[in-house]
């Protein structure tokens, strides 16, 4: 503590943050610290021993404590908050995290265990239309953040980015505004800045370049929240919840397009699926499934009989061959639908200011929208989605949840359309998590959503892209995306796998875009339907080789549902970043937009440009070398590399010491077992322990793990001069009954001379690399297999 005393006194930044701004007095109560200024008062009260929060509330106005981003049951207690009033400055602090609020001149600083992180500059001012809040922030650091953008950089400095979600149709590699405006800035100096308020304004990510970070809002909370640490989306995703495990057919390969017009055409589809022995999980229906045409029919939210005869026998046979049959809505009800009059009678629509409902023009057609901030419009919608469920529905998409079109004019009870524009979706998610848990409670939801907010994620959203052009731009942009969104706590951001916006034919595109998906949370190819999205429609050589990667998808089924546990657990995403050291600055890093880390043991590189023969890789400097999934070739740590590249793969690289469990070939994720299963370690000399683990549970219980229902296999290696040794543990929850398994252990690069299994020697004629190693696992026992090379 004195240490970081002194430090606080011979602080960088010593210039006040407002010449205006006086203090006055302060008070410390119940966990937190009240500081009284001539023009208003602050709230300061830690929030963990990585966060704390900082309202600012003008004179004239009163706290509002009502957050949309907050999770409550997910901050840990306090075990460590300090205060302490001195002459000159006020320190409050926890266990990581530590604010300075300087007396006279006023100022605010706050710090990551010794260092200084960040500053308020002018603080809470009113300008230029706006209510902003200025920081300082040092000249080297790189910032990322505010939502799903499309740029060439990761780095996101520089950018005043609009803080409205809004739909980019056809975008490439340049769209600085899309569905998810989130109001989070993350620094490479370790800590995240989160400003908590919906309402829409900017972030200014110093495009004055004067080094200072601005908030800009139209009105609403001065509230926001600094987080710090070395694991910031662990903290963050603290902060605002962590995502449910999705159900595990959710893992699968989707038949969709834009769209199924007909019964037969879905019948028609998932033959076509079975007959060419393509694994395939759910189908979703766009907006045919209640209309004819696309314009004139949005919110009837009914089945059109003409098309759609017997919609209960459809979905009794999807669900008969373990297809999750999942409905598009909007929360847009036409004028002309069949449910105007209704919702109209049941005043479930935003209004205008006299209290009628609000419509105005769009692209399909005349219309109003639901208002899910008030009981009348939350009831409505959900007891749509329960007549859809109790029908056999197992999966909702919400679209156009931006809202698409939704002018300033109209009023919902959670405020004007500027004030909730940028919680919409978020709002709608919640609605559909929370009928979820009353009327489904055994059923885990799937929720497709097009725009959200700050914390979304717990309420189960899986985000897209949004309307991807189908084009290699399209595809460059895609990686960036969705690692920053998983930065932001929307680990399930994904694409519409080959591209959605336009009719461009390139089925080597298509391919690309395919073997990119496999190593992506959400593999669901959807597109227009000029060209065929679907894997089962291909001509013969594209569809063969497509469903090569709809196959190794299911066989990376336990990895991949493993990596959700451990988002769910964590908040640690799918998709990670890759981060390299930064050319003009060593102490900073930057992310590559062209690689990343499927979860800690895959490092991926798409391609995505046309022809190519081959690449570069960057290897991490790390402590482990890295070998090709498909050929099995090391390289070495902290390594540039050009590699051949192959028409059949993209380049993926698995980290030596890693542990990789597989399965074999399943048509259908009801398939899914693992009585037995493949387990691959990858030896590498360099490595003397690691570890891994391999999650089970149902697939369908929500909180399974909370529940004791479930199953957690760990594996860890340890290497000693030329004997290695592999361990298998298990830890079974009460409500679970494990079962024994067959484990085939395949060792890559490693040439053994003598192997034993529970101390029995193994008798080979020949070892082959890899060497496949039988493992009968018997419930309640741990194998040992030693290997001496």
């Amino acid at each position: 503590m004195k240490k970081l005393l002194l430090l606080l006194l011979i602080t960088t930044f010593s210039l006040a943050q407002n010449a205006n701004r006086k203090y006055v007095s302060n008070t410390w109560k119940k966990n937190t610290l009240q500081i009284k200024t001539n023009d208003g008062f602050y709230l300061i009260k830690p929030l963990s021993d990585n966060i704390i929060e900082t309202s600012f509330v003008p004179n004239g106005e009163s706290f509002n404590p009502n957050s949309h981003t907050v999770n409550p049951s997910e901050i840990k207690k306090i075990h460590k908050s300090k205060y302490a009033d001195f002459s000159d400055y006020i320190v409050l602090s926890s266990e990581n995290i530590s604010v300075r609020i300087t007396k006279n001149p006023f100022k605010i600083t706050y710090y990551y265990t010794d260092s200084e992180v960040l500053s308020e500059k002018n603080g809470y001012v009113k300008k230029d239309g706006f209510e902003t809040i200025e920081f300082n922030i040092s000249s080297t650091e790189n910032l990322y953040g505010g939502g799903a953008r499309a740029f060439e950089k990761m780095n996101r400095r520089g950018n005043r980015l609009q803080l409205y979600n809004r739909a980019r149709y056809g975008y490439e590699t340049d769209a600085d505004l899309m569905n998810f405006c989130i109001p989070l800035v993350i620094s490479s100096n370790n800590y995240a800045l989160h400003f908590d308020n919906p309402a829409i304004g900017y972030l200014d990510l110093d495009s004055k370049k004067n080094n200072t970070l601005t908030y800009e809002t139209i009105s609403g909370r001065k509230t926001y929240q600094v987080i710090v640490g070395d694991e910031l989306v662990k903290n963050y995703t603290e902060l605002t919840g962590r995502q449910p495990m999705p159900p595990r057919w959710a893992f699968g390969n989707f038949s969709s397009r834009f769209g199924y017009h007909s019964q037969e055409e879905v019948e028609k589809t998932i033959r076509k699926f079975k007959e060419s022995n393509i694994p395939v999980d759910a189908l979703i229906l766009d907006l045919y499934w209640f209309g004819k045409t696309i314009k004139g029919t949005m919110g009837n939210l009914d089945w059109d009989k003409d098309n759609f005869p017997d919609p209960a026998k459809m979905i009794s046979d999807l669900k008969a061959k373990n297809i999750n049959p999942i409905l598009i809505t909007e929360p847009f009800i036409l004028t002309s639908s069949s449910k105007w009059e209704e919702t109209v009678s049941k005043k479930a629509l935003a209004t205008n200011a006299d209290g009628s409902p609000a419509t105005w023009d769009f692209y399909f057609g005349n219309t109003g929208i639901v208002d899910l901030f008030k009981p009348e419009g939350k009831d409505w919608f959900w007891n749509v989605y329960k007549r859809l469920l109790n029908q056999g529905i197992t999966g909702l998409w919400g679209d156009l949840g931006e809202p698409e079109v939704f002018p300033s004019s109209a009023r919902t009870a959670g405020g004007s359309a500027d004030q909730v524009h940028n919680i919409y979706g978020h709002q709608w998610a919640k609605l559909i998590a929370e009928g979820y848990k009353k009327d489904f409670p055994n059923q885990r939801p799937f929720i497709l959503m097009r725009a959200g907010y700050s914390g979304s994620q717990r309420y189960g959203m899986i985000p897209w892209s949004g309307d991807v052009s189908r084009s290699w731009g399209g595809l460059q942009s895609q990686v960036g995306i969705a690692v920053q969104m998983g930065m932001q706590g929307m680990a399930y951001m994904h694409s519409d796998l080959g591209g959605f916006a336009g009719d461009y034919f390139d089925n080597e595109l298509y391919l690309r875009w395919l073997q990119y998906g496999v190593f992506t949370p959400i593999f669901r190819p959807h597109a227009q339907e000029e060209v065929a999205s679907e894997v089962a429609y291909k001509d013969i050589v594209t569809k063969e080789k497509a469903k090569k990667q709809v196959e190794l998808r299911y066989q990376l089924l336990p990895y991949n549902y493993t990596l959700a546990f451990n988002n769910n657990q964590t908040g640690e995403a799918l998709m990670q970043p890759f981060y390299v050291k930064s050319e003009s600055n060593p102490l900073q890093n930057d992310i590559k937009s062209d690689q990343y880390y499927w979860g800690n043991n895959f490092l991926i590189k798409p391609i995505t440009h046309p022809n190519v023969t081959e690449t570069t890789i960057q290897f991490p400097d790390d402590t482990t070398n890295w070998f090709d999934f498909n050929t099995d070739k090391e390289y070495q740590k902290n390594s540039i590399e050009t590699i051949e590249v192959h028409q059949d793969y993209i380049p993926v690289f698995v980290r030596g010491g890693s542990f990789i469990p597989m399965i074999k070939t399943i048509q259908n994720s009801s398939e899914y077992s693992l009585d037995t299963f493949d387990l691959h370690y990858y030896f590498d000399k360099t490595v003397s322990f690691s570890d891994g683990k391999l999650y089970q549970d149902d697939g369908t219980t929500p909180n399974a793990y909370e529940k004791e229902n479930y199953e957690l296999l760990t594996f860890n290696s340890h290497l000693q001069g030329k004997e290695l040794k592999i361990n298998f543990y298990n830890q079974v929850g009460k409500k679970y009954y494990s079962i024994n398994k067959v484990v085939n252990l395949i060792i890559h690069n490693i040439e053994p001379k003598k192997i034993w299994v529970n101390g029995k020697e193994q008798i080979y004629k020949t070892f082959q690399n890899p060497i496949v190693i039988p493992v009968t696992w018997e419930k309640g026992t741990y194998p040992e297999i030693k290997i001496e090379y």
